[in-house]
This record gives structure tokens, C-alpha cells and sequence, in this order.
């Protein structure tokens, strides 16, 4: 009957296309119409899975256990009846392994800063499917827009420090498509750069000037004011 013959469809009727590691999924193979007893293979790209005999019009159900990264991918499923050459396929379903997140860490090129300066602040998860999506806080007040990064790189938000409220705890979370799994980071805090005052080098200068002065005069005595003090007893 060869047709008879339609591409099967292939269905996820357990599961989700991103799975976890240790998942279970079910795949559905049915082609109809068609006529039984029909032949149900499963491929992941070229190679065979699993296969099973239908002496019916009741769908190939194939169950997978996603146990490593090697599980993931392509997957299709042929049909084939006992007296057709050849066979057809199915539609393509692409299993996509998601990890969690690591802790992210956020970082300054500068821990200290002053009133008026432009700061910036890095939150990277080193770990964890893309993509990753960041949030910055100060305090528990939210600072930034979220920012979802596509590319295993650090989101970087830039601060004005405008006054003393600007200086304290400061933290990120990050979070992926792992099912609860949002990460915090550490807290991180500006110091407040000390300011040099406009009149500390006018003391400077004042201060090496009276100490010439004092050198000056320590000089003097043995050779001027000495003799003068001899010449007029």
C-alpha cells in the first residue's frame, strides 16, 4: 500500500523542548491514514533510537530520559509499512538542554569614588544557559531595566554618583530558563574617596619655606652673627 503512505506527525505530548537533566519526554509518532501493520522509528539526526511495530491506528509513543548533553538535538520519526519501499518522515523536534545559573558576581573597575563622578558595575554568571537576565539593586530598590545578555558576557549599567545616598550596598540577581533558579550576587559598596583640600599645598610650600628659613639661619650664625657679636666686644 505504499500510496497509502502520508509523512507522519511527530508530537512532545510529555515534557518541554527545554529540558533538564534526568527529564522524562514522550514523543508521539502517528501517520494517518494509513493502513496497519506500520513500522515506527525514531531518529535523533541519523541515528536510530528506538523503533516499534502498530498493529493498529494508535500513535508510537517513545519515551526518552535526557541523561546528558548527547540526548539533545533533532529528533524524527519514519514510518514504513510491511509491503511499501522506502518510508517518510516526520517533522523535526529540537530538544534544547538548559543548566542552571552560577552565582553571579558583581564588580567595579573602581571601589572608591567621589561626589560627581560617573561609576560603572558589571554583573556576569559565568555558568548556566543563554540567555541570562540581569537585574541591579540598590539596597532593595531596583536601579536598571533588566537586561538579558544573548552572548556569555557581563551586563554593565553606569552610575552618577550625585551624593552621599549613592554610596551604599549594592547587588544584582541574574536568572535563565532553569526552572527556579534565580541567583544573587555579592554585595558590593563604593567608599568615598578622600578629597584633597585646595589649601593643602599653600601649607606645604609655607612649611618648606620657613624650614629653609630655619636651615638659613642655622647656617648664618657661625659665620655672621658670631663674628659680629666678637668685632663689637
Amino acid at each position: 500500500f505504499p500510496e497509502t503512505v502520508s509523512n507522519p506527525k511527530l508530537v512532545l505530548v510529555q515534557g518541554t523542548l527545554n529540558v533538564v537533566m534526568k527529564q522524562n519526554v514522550t514523543l508521539s509518532c502517528l501517520c494517518e491514514p494509513g493502513s496497519p501493520p506500520v513500522r515506527y522509528t525514531l531518529f535523533k539526526h541519523n541515528q536510530q533510537v528506538s523503533a516499534l511495530n502498530r498493529s493498529d491506528l494508535t500513535p508510537a509513543l517513545f519515551t526518552l530520559t535526557i541523561s546528558s548533553a548527547s540526548n539533545v538535538g533533532e529528533y524524527k520519526c519514519k514510518v514504513e509499512y510491511n509491503n511499501s519501499s522506502g518510508g517518510k518522515y516526520s517533522n523535526s523536534l529540537n530538544f534544547t538542554l538548559i543548566e542552571p545559573i552560577s552565582k553571579p558576581v558583581l564588580s567595579s573597575p573602581t571601589s572608591q569614588a567621589k561626589k560627581g563622578q560617573n561609576v560603572t558595575l558589571s554583573c556576569f554568571s559565568e555558568n548556566g544557559s543563554l540567555p541570562i537576565t540581569y537585574l541591579f539593586f540598590k539596597g532593595t530598590q531596583n536601579i536598571s531595566p533588566q537586561k538579558t545578555m544573548q552572548k556569555r558576557e557581563a551586563a554593565v549599567i553606569f552610575l552618577f554618583i550625585n551624593s552621599l545616598s549613592d554610596f551604599g550596598t549594592y547587588k544584582c540577581k541574574a536568572n535563565n530558563s532553569f526552572p527556579n533558579n534565580t541567583k544573587y550576587s555579592n554585595g558590593f559598596n563604593f567608599t568615598l574617596a578622600e578629597e584633597r583640600s585646595h589649601s593643602q599645598p599653600l601649607i606645604i610650600s609655607l612649611g618648606l619655606i620657613l624650614l629653609l628659613l630655619i636651615i638659613g639661619l642655622a647656617l648664618a650664625i657661625p659665620f655672621f652673627i658670631i663674628p659680629l657679636y666678637k668685632a663689637s666686644e
